[in-house]
């Protein structure tokens, strides 16, 4: 399969993730590093937390930054 930015920018580059965000075919070029926070433990524990790792395109990061966030109403 191949990464949806390039392929609808009329090139081709073989996928090496999923976007989290959108689920399309993303490249190494187009990949981006993000992580997140992940609850663990019981709920009536003392929460413990540890981060994830997620593969975004580089539209998806931009929608979800918080400065993004911050436009919506």
């Amino acid at each position: 399969m191949d990464c949806l930015d390039r392929r609808t920018a009329g090139t081709d580059s073989p996928m090496v993730g999923i976007c989290q965000g959108c689920g399309a075919g993303v490249c190494a070029a187009h990949a981006r590093i993000a992580h997140r926070g992940v609850r663990l433990g019981s709920p009536l524990g003392a929460p413990g937390e540890a981060r994830a790792r997620r593969v975004p395109r580089p539209v998806c990061a931009a929608a979800e930054a918080p400065s993004a966030a911050a436009l919506t109403p």
